[in-house]
């Protein structure tokens, strides 16, 4: 019969498929794994910078990184960020219902606001690419979660200020502190 034969086909595959999954989880979470302990080499959106087929305000002959851990970054610089970024970033498990629901009221009325989180834009930053779209969001929004689970809150804030892009080609906070202010980020102070 018909279903015997397909049942027979599944049986086969199942150990196949099972396999997969496996692999493809891990490839997932090893990565997300590492990084709680070990710096990120680079980001997504570093190689995309420098990508042969960029053009335009995408590509960027040079990028300039400099991994500094926690301890090396001025307090103020943890303060401003979570002002300017992400309010709630110590209550929320990486997204922000909150912000969620006022940025779908706003857009609306026709505002284009977003409402990512820091934890979110971590996720995107080191893993994904540029650009709006359900399935990216949907691939961030998985990330995301796994991060959450894997990392402490200062680990996610220590690479956020290690891989955000804070000019043209600038990313990190000790690429940035050395470009606009020619001193080591954790020298910067409240106004800086």
């Amino acid at each position: 019969s018909i279903s015997a034969h397909a049942g027979a086909r599944v049986r086969r595959l199942a150990p196949g498929l099972l396999g997969l999954a496996i692999v493809a989880t891990l490839c997932g979470v090893l990565p997300i794994l590492a990084m709680r302990f070990v710096p990120p080499v680079t980001s997504a959106f570093m190689l995309q910078k420098q990508w042969p087929f960029a053009s335009g305000e995408d590509r960027c002959a040079r990028v300039d990184y400099d991994w500094v851990p926690r301890s090396q970054i001025a307090p103020s610089v943890f303060r401003a960020v979570l002002a300017a970024e992400d309010q709630r970033f110590a209550q929320h498990d990486g997204f922000d219902f909150h912000a969620i629901e006022k940025a779908f009221e706003e857009r609306g009325r026709g505002s284009a606001r977003g409402a990512s989180t820091i934890s979110q834009q971590v996720a995107k930053n080191i893993f994904l690419w540029r650009g709006q779209s359900w399935f990216r969001k949907g691939l961030e929004a998985g990330i995301t979660v796994l991060i959450e689970a894997c990392w402490s809150k200062q680990r996610i804030l220590e690479v956020y200020l290690n891989i955000a892009e804070f000019g043209r080609g600038t990313y990190g906070v000790q690429a940035a502190s050395q470009r606009f202010f020619r001193k080591d980020a954790a020298k910067l102070n409240r106004s800086e």
